[in-house]
């Protein structure tokens, strides 16, 4: 039987191991409860991560996922962006049904709202994804990239990936040619992932449940040169228990055409990034459209790396954004110098922070020397997570005349409009097939202030 687990490790932990021994400690965790599950039902199964086994495997094309024999963990994880088998199995021929579905899905959900027809954005049907993570399995000599249906609980062999970047499926059998034979590198390395551009740079990532030293760094060293001379822009990064090796830099910088103008942006690996550049383009350019002759200032929750923000920057005055994490903070502001934006302003603080600063029931430290009571915000911006906003964002938000809203989660995105239907009328609706061949969908919606 075979459950996804990966999903968690990634987002709580950044690695993909399991034991208590491999989380990394530079992370703070505050799902404690969640995690003592996960723990506790770990230790009671047999977890297999990478060893050799002999086991029949349907082939096909990327991974995450442990083999759990005898039982079930609790049903406590959940697919999101991450790469997943059905983005494998399905065909080309398949996409305008899966599409007219998801379409149909969101008129539904839309229609307590009295929203507009649905703009719909199609994703290209192959070669759409900029990143995947891949579990590596061993098998005697061999070893290959897998994935695991979560229908099934299949584990399916993966040499070409479809879905991904036409860089990633260049790079796949190149890793696991040079791998195979090479004991330092193969020596328990259990997952790769792969983080492409549009603009052919390329950063790998490859996960060990062992310590790294400098026989490996030397052998990391020598694949990467080897691969650099073949003409390919490629990053190597090794990652283990509170380790982390960049034999130059953990970063690739992508070139996006947005409306006539290219803008460059810095994506971290192991920071979250739009997996689709292609649907990533027709949202942000859908964005500008929606803000045109904008008036006054843009706030902005959730800007990540400054994906929105430094594209809508053009139709505002000023543009203020807040973003909780680090790495994110730092790209954005590398990515409002190297493209010469000067009229926007990152905070490093959370939705809910800011909400309680906006409200004036707290101050905060890295507000000082920004006078809030400047801008003159008459659209606010929000790409939420899954979660949604919170109740009292929901309630900030409703302050402003025009409410942007960008959702990876549409079921969300509807308990949202329960109460901002109260006060806006939603006068612009679009589906972005970001993750096609899935149940996934990705909308944005325009809200104005009732008249």
């Amino acid at each position: 039987m075979i459950v996804r687990v990966a999903t968690l490790h990634r987002q709580v932990f950044g690695l993909g191991t399991i034991s208590d021994d491999d989380f990394p400690s530079h992370r703070t965790v505050s799902a404690i409860a969640l995690i003592t599950t996960f723990l506790t039902a770990a230790r009671q199964l047999q977890i297999h991560t990478g060893f050799p086994i002999n086991s029949g495997l349907r082939p096909a094309s990327a991974v995450y996922g442990v083999e759990i024999r005898k039982s079930r963990l609790p049903n406590i994880f959940s697919l999101q962006d991450w790469t997943s088998a059905s983005e494998c199995l399905q065909s080309p021929a398949d996409y305008d049904a899966q599409l007219a579905e998801k379409v149909s899905r969101l008129e539904t959900m839309m229609t307590p709202f009295a929203a507009p027809d649905v703009e719909v954005f199609r994703s290209p049907v192959s070669h759409y994804r900029m990143r995947a993570e891949f579990r590596l399995w061993h098998d005697g000599d061999d070893i290959y990239h897998i994935i695991f249906d979560q229908q099934t609980r299949e584990r399916i062999r993966v040499d070409q990936f479809p879905a991904a970047s036409q860089l990633i499926n260049q790079l796949m059998p190149k890793m696991i040619a040079a791998i195979r034979d090479n004991r330092t590198l193969r020596h328990k390395l259990f997952q790769i992932d792969y983080l492409s551009t549009l603009s052919n740079q390329i950063v790998i990532s490859l996960l060990y449940h062992r310590k790294l030293d400098d026989e490996w760094q030397q052998a990391a060293a020598a694949l990467r040169d080897q691969l650099r001379a073949e003409g390919l822009d490629v990053q190597l990064i090794g990652r283990a228990t509170k380790t982390k090796i960049c034999l130059n830099r953990d970063y690739v910088d992508e070139c996006l055409p947005v409306a006539g103008r290219e803008i460059i942006y810095r994506q971290v690996e192991n920071s979250f990034t739009q997996p689709n550049a292609a649907m990533n383009i027709q949202m942000l350019e859908w964005a500008l459209d929606v803000t045109q002759n904008s008036q006054g200032d843009l706030l902005e929750l959730y800007c990540g790396n400054g994906n929105f923000s430094l594209a809508l920057a053009r139709n505002f005055r000023r543009v203020l954004a807040t973003e909780i994490a680090k790495p994110s903070v730092a790209s954005a502001q590398y990515n409002i110098a190297v493209n010469q934006i000067d009229n926007v302003q990152i905070i490093r603080m959370a939705a809910e922070e800011f909400t309680q600063a906006m409200n004036g029931v707290r101050s905060f430290n890295r507000l000082e020397g920004i006078d809030l009571t400047s801008y003159e915000c008459e659209t606010i911006f929000v790409d939420p997570p899954r979660s949604g906003l919170d109740e009292e964002t929901v309630k900030m938000v409703q302050a402003y005349p025009r409410i942007l809203y960008i959702s990876c989660n549409p079921q969300t995105l509807s308990d949202n409009l329960q109460t901002l239907a109260e006060t806006h009328d939603v006068t612009r609706l679009a589906l972005f097939d970001q993750f096609p061949y899935t149940h996934h969908m990705e909308c944005g919606v325009l809200l104005t202030r009732k008249a």
